[in-house]
């Protein structure tokens, strides 16, 4: 199946996610803190400062981690905290070296249904029960991926029409629309956090006072 992301919203860097199996998982992974296209062109940002034409996950793995960070840090940062996103993107790539052989697609190539394709994305370092969701939903939508159930493992990001993150956006109204739907829960959240009444302050128990022991006679 031929994928054309348009995650970066940037032609070469939307190219490399969409042939690069491992630049798809290291975009989702820097997908935090940081404007979503800022997330999914670091990938290319890697490529062209260590090189290469793609990433390669034995390179990386074994790659001096300072020399690594600091590949992250120059300006423009691949990331707001590059150092530590230089450090996890080593653990991934390490975690695919050890278990995968490198090769990024082999974590769902072979998956026998959705529940375990969400239990190998979980396991990934990084990557948490909702971001593996949300990468199991763009597999399902937008690479074809569909073991038996992938919806339902998705939860509510693999539900068709919606618009609800990376796996629904395949151009700028779709990004405008997922963008939205973020701003409204976020809006929601602060409502209910608003409309949440204050907790009591905790009432001290009053200490009973004895009396001063009198003098015996």
């Amino acid at each position: 199946m031929a994928v054309s992301l348009h995650l970066a919203q940037q032609p070469d860097a939307d190219a490399l996610l969409s042939r690069s199996p491992l630049a798809a998982l290291v975009g989702m992974l820097l997908d935090q803190q940081v404007l979503l296209e800022l997330a999914f062109t670091g990938p290319l940002t890697i490529t062209q400062r260590l090189g290469t034409e793609d990433l390669d996950a034995h390179q990386i793995a074994v790659y001096d981690p300072d020399a690594f960070a600091a590949l992250l840090s120059a300006r423009p940062a691949v990331h707001r905290y590059p150092s530590s996103m230089a450090k996890r993107i080593q653990q991934l790539c390490q975690y695919l070296v050890e278990h995968y052989d490198g090769e990024a697609a082999a974590v769902w190539r072979d998956a026998a249904d959705g529940a375990e394709l969400l239990a190998r994305l979980t396991a990934l370092p990084g990557f948490g029960t909702q971001k593996s969701q949300i990468f199991l939903a763009l597999l399902g939508k937008q690479f074809g991926v569909r073991p038996v159930g992938w919806r339902e493992a998705a939860g509510p990001y693999g539900e068709d029409g919606c618009h609800r993150s990376v796996a629904d956006i395949t151009g700028p109204d779709s990004l405008a629309q997922v963008r939205a739907y973020k701003q409204q829960m976020k809006q929601a959240a602060k409502a209910a956090k608003a409309a949440k009444p204050a907790a009591k302050p905790a009432t001290k128990t009053p200490t009973r006072t004895t009396k001063a022991a009198r003098p015996a006679k």
